[in-house]
């Protein structure tokens, strides 16, 4: 069963919003290639917030991987509209890929507030490690205050490292953040590149038309 917990340094009455906002979550991400698991997770968000729409934002030259295990940017943003194409609430943004630099997220999440206004709520989708790593990211502190936070999380090791940081962020710098426990999906975009380049099966794992893409231009071989 899914669990959606909510923390915030302050309640807001839903008298506080005379008009009610629209809702955009954020995916950003290697997807190298997109999977099942990526699709679950925005879906689940969708649904539990009532999410307008979800943007999935493929990273072009991401600060925290080396770039040169990453496939072309073209081949991973195919890869993700081919994905999505049968869910209309379900969005490929090519913003980092075309900026051809470095990319973090504050500096997407800043375009996206230009860009939406404040008549829209943002929802930067993560998992836990990423979040409990988030005092690493450039400009983390402005990050929270210019977007909520949804961690999904799975069975994890040491689950109050996680709520300490969650408490921290509240406390100090009023940040919000939605915590939804999931199910665990075993797929990784590394086990599929694996997969492939030994020859193994990858059907159920991703799309089929994005397993077609691979197998037709021979990605993850090699």
């Amino acid at each position: 069963m899914l669990k959606e917990t909510l923390y915030v340094a302050e309640d807001m009455s839903s008298n506080q919003r005379m008009v009610e906002k629209r809702k955009i979550g954020i995916m950003g991400g290697t997807f190298d290639p997109i999977h099942c698991g990526h699709l679950f997770i925005a879906e689940t968000a969708l649904d539990v917030f009532q999410l307008d729409k979800v943007l999935f934002i493929p990273a072009g030259d991401p600060p925290h991987k080396n770039e040169k295990l990453i496939t072309d940017s073209g081949h991973r943003f195919q890869m993700i509209k081919l994905a999505i194409e049968d869910n209309q609430n379900f969005e490929a943004s090519d913003m980092e890929i075309m900026k051809q630099e470095k990319s973090y997220t504050i500096e997407t999440i800043k375009i996206l507030r230009c860009q939406y206004g404040e008549e829209t709520d943002l929802y930067f989708i993560t998992g836990t490690d990423a979040f409990v790593g988030l005092e690493t990211w450039k400009e983390y502190q402005k990050l929270l205050s210019l977007t909520n936070f949804i961690v999904m999380t799975r069975t994890i090791s040491n689950p109050m490292v996680l709520e300490e940081k969650i408490s921290q962020f509240t406390e100090k710098f009023n940040a919000k953040v939605f915590k939804i426990d999931i199910p665990t999906l075993d797929i990784s975009s590394t086990d599929i590149r694996k997969r492939v380049q030994e020859g193994r099966s990858i059907k159920y794992l991703l799309p089929y038309d994005v397993e077609e893409y691979i197998r037709n231009h021979h990605l993850y071989e090699d």
